[in-house]
């Protein structure tokens, strides 16, 4: 070849080269495109949503105007849009920058979000809260309570009897314990009328057939049922399934725990018609010796939905036995075997049934207007069976002769008794809504019917009276209450920037007992209440990815049966409840930020001793505040790492707190309130390599508390803190099942040693009495796992 060809060959693959190169860097150029779009309801907005790139951790939240943006290399996707809902999925097909509308209306679910819709509020809302969706309680719903699930939100702290997280479980929000945190079921009421608490144990595998939740911080929005002083917990039951499925799940783990679940939908009939189902059975010896738990549940609806028109027949409840373990070790007994259970009696164990019958309509009028109707039954039947040894028999209306003396000197003998309950739940809810674009408003009632018996038998003693027969009962007491509330809730914008929000309630209750107590103490009440609850925020956004909120909201609580038990004096609680928050969405954070102040009159604080049956007793404390800071964030990392911290800085106080210790009174000035601690941090970190593979390492921080409300070392409860791991794998078999999903969680990966809740009665005597032990803890589980397999078809 002569040079002057060779020189042209040359400069020929060198110009090929750089053209292709350019054309590579133009191309790669050209690689990443902008996806945005709009979320709305059909009309509105819908500020929130959550936009998740399926198969990956990276995804975005709908700004104010509903307004969303990834940048995303070229190829095609599947977007999983949710707002407090099932998910909807958009596929898209990315070859430039696209803009979409994504409308949540023209799904059947959001007639089922309706039925909730009266008690929860919207992302923008100036009411502090957070929403779980069923993807997030999948992922370790292994038996364990919804409690320990909800444990790593901000705020937070749960705790069990048994120690495992199953059986009797408690979940605290903010540092005020279960009966201030009211509790609905698509709506209903769910707290306990009398003791105002919360039985988790009577909602064996609830989780299972769970949409969504919303825990809501403070006193929240107007709800139905006893007033919210620390927090408001609503739940959504499954919705309408659009196919036919069914799923068999099981779980197995430390301490002999295991979990059988299987759940079943016909998929909508004709397009209108669904039946579901789900039943459950949960054993545990539990980590407290003998603390066993045996809960067995249903769940079962039919549905009829068309474009208009949901109606929802659903029944579930449960049948629980579980064993005594309500009061926890002395400090020795601790250090001597932190898993030992004093009680020895072999059948020392409470007994439960429970069946809810929930009817709902819910009715689209026009493009304005819908209404909702809800109806509910709940039938409660049970008792505690008790050992005791050397009781009075002064205690039991002569049905028991004595054997011997008490530690008094008192005639006694050793007997064992059962104590009952039997009770039944009406409650009628309506409410109407009306919204446009510019603004939304709700109003409605809820009213509701609760009669219970309270009474015991003594099942066996050593010697009965001659006249005496097998479960003769030696005490009884009926109890009547009524509740009535009316409300009306507006949302609505003032501007572009600037939305509000007004809440009017009226609250009225009547409670009447009449009879005998455990004790034989009488107990005759006939008390009526009339509250008014009013609530006001705005939200201001400052611009697409930056709003600020504030609220001011005020609730009133009656007193509950064991106040009256102790006490006829005994006041109603003010709460007046202040928050000031700031809100950040971006592509790769959502940063929430909020400063509360609650400040109380006549709080109902928990002493730190208990009753009988295991419950903590209460009094009456005329001026006491919390006033914290909380963040939590949602931080994308990468696409396949993100995490969710949160932590709660407050102060919680007792302004003048009179002790009222050893016959005597003094003001000891401002202490802390009682289980409250001052710090309290989570974080919640995933990692998803792959799409079927979740990894999920969570942590939790609780600062140190006090068992009582004096300040008093003795009773101060040293801070923890814990890990868990949980790991989820799905596989995608070809032929008999749609999906298999493995999960495992280990608790306490760490194994660490601690106690999270305790007793004490400091508050009453200054130094340990010669007759009992003033102080109680309750350890929980070290390091322990468990293991399962859910196969979908």
């Amino acid at each position: 070849m002569k040079p002057f060809l060779k020189l042209k060959f040359k400069k020929v693959k060198s110009l090929v080269a750089f053209l292709i190169i350019v054309f590579s860097l133009n191309a790669n150029a050209q690689e990443f495109f902008t996806l945005s779009g709009k979320v709305t309801d059909g009309n509105n907005p819908l500020p929130g949503a959550s936009v998740l790139i399926k198969g990956t951790s990276k995804g975005v939240t709908s700004d104010f105007d509903g307004n969303f943006k990834l940048n995303l290399k070229k190829g095609v996707y599947t977007l999983v849009v949710s707002i407090i809902s099932q998910p909807k999925e958009v596929t898209v097909n990315l070859t430039k920058d696209t803009f979409i509308s994504i409308n949540m209306s023209d799904s059947f679910v959001s007639l089922d979000e309706v039925l909730v819709s009266a008690v929860r509020v919207k992302p923008s809302s100036p009411v502090t809260h957070n929403n779980i969706s069923k993807e997030e309680l999948e992922k370790r719903n292994l038996g364990q309570d919804i409690p320990m699930l909800l444990n790593y939100l901000p705020s937070v702290t749960s705790s069990s009897d048994a120690g495992a997280g199953i059986g009797y479980t408690y979940i605290r929000v903010r540092g005020s314990d279960a009966s201030r945190i009211n509790v609905t079921l698509n709506g209903i009421p769910y707290n306990d009328t009398e003791s105002q608490g919360t039985f988790w144990v009577n909602l064996g595998d609830f989780t299972s057939s769970t949409q969504s939740m919303q825990l809501q911080r403070g006193v929240g929005t107007s709800t139905n049922g006893s007033g919210a002083f620390g927090a408001s917990l609503n739940l959504l039951t499954d919705a309408i399934s659009e196919n036919a499925y069914g799923e068999i799940s099981s779980a197995f783990g430390s301490y002999n725990t295991q979990k059988h679940t299987v759940k079943f939908s016909t998929g909508k009939i004709n397009d209108h018609i669904e039946i579901a189902g789900r039943f459950s059975k949960i054993d545990s010896d539990g980590y407290i010796d003998r603390a066993f738990s045996d809960l067995k549940s249903y769940f079962l609806q039919g549905s009829y939905v068309d474009d208009n028109t949901l109606i929802k027949a659903i029944t579930f409840g449960n049948k629980e036995k579980t064993y005594q373990a309500w009061y926890g070790l002395t400090a020795e007994e601790l250090k001597e075997d932190r898993k030992q259970n004093p009680y020895t009696y072999e059948n020392e164990t409470d007994n439960y049934w429970q069946d809810h019958y929930q009817l709902h309509w819910n009715e689209k009028l026009n493009h304005n207007w819908s209404t909702n109707l809800g109806l509910n039954y709940t039938k409660g039947k049970g008792y505690f069976e008790q050992y005791k040894e050397g009781s009075a028999v002064s205690k039991y209306n002569n049905i028991v002769e004595a054997t011997g003396t008490d530690w008094y000197g008192s005639p006694a003998t050793d007997l064992i008794v059962r104590r009952w309950l039997d009770n039944d739940f009406y409650v009628l809810n309506f409410n109407a809504n009306y919204k446009n674009e510019a603004y939304e408003v709700i109003s409605g009632i809820s009213a509701s019917n609760y009669t219970g018996d309270h009474f015991g038998e003594v099942i066996w003693a050593k010697q009965f009276a001659e006249n005496a027969n097998i479960r003769d009962r030696y005490y009884f007491s009926d109890a009547t209450k009524n509740e009535f509330s009316i409300y009306s809730k507006a949302s609505f914008k003032l501007n572009e920037n600037l939305s509000g929000l007004v809440d009017l309630q009226g609250r009225f209750v009547n409670y009447k007992t009449d009879g005998l107590t455990s004790d034989r103490n009488t107990l005759d009440i006939d008390k009526s209440y009339s509250f008014f609850n009013p609530k006001f925020g705005l939200t201001y956004k400052i611009n697409n990815t930056n709003s600020i909120y504030t609220s001011y909201a005020r609730a009133n609580r009656e007193p509950n049966r064991d106040d009256f038990k102790n006490g006829s004096d005994v006041q109603n609680e003010v709460l007046n409840d202040f928050e000031l928050g700031w809100r950040l969405k971006n592509e790769k954070v959502v940063l929430n930020t909020n400063v509360y102040y609650m400040l109380y009159k006549n709080q109902l604080i928990q002493t730190g001793g208990l009753n009988d049956v295991g419950e903590y007793l209460r009094e009456n404390v005329e001026d006491s505040y919390r006033f914290g800071l909380e963040v939590d964030a949602n931080i994308v990392l990468s696409n396949k790492l993100s995490m969710r911290p949160n932590i709660t800085i407050s102060s919680n106080k007792i302004k003048n707190f009179i002790l009222e210790r050893d016959d005597t009174s003094k003001n000891i000035g401002t202490t802390n309130i009682a289980f409250s601690p001052n710090i309290i941090a989570g974080n919640y970190l995933n990692y998803q390599p792959v799409e079927s593979l979740t990894i999920n390492f969570l942590s939790k921080f609780v600062g140190e508390q006090y068992l009582s409300n004096t300040d008093t070392e003795a009773s101060k409860l040293d801070s923890y803190f814990t890990s868990d791991l949980n790991l989820t794998y799905e596989i995608k078999p070809k032929s008999t099942f749609k999906s298999i999903v493995l999960s495992a969680l280990v608790n306490n990966i760490f194994n660490k040693e601690y106690v999270d809740r305790g007793y004490t009665y400091l508050d009453y005597w200054s130094t340990p009495g010669t007759s009992f032990e003033v102080q109680g803890y309750y350890p929980q589980a070290t390091r322990n796992f468990l293991v399962g397999a859910t196969f979908k078809f």
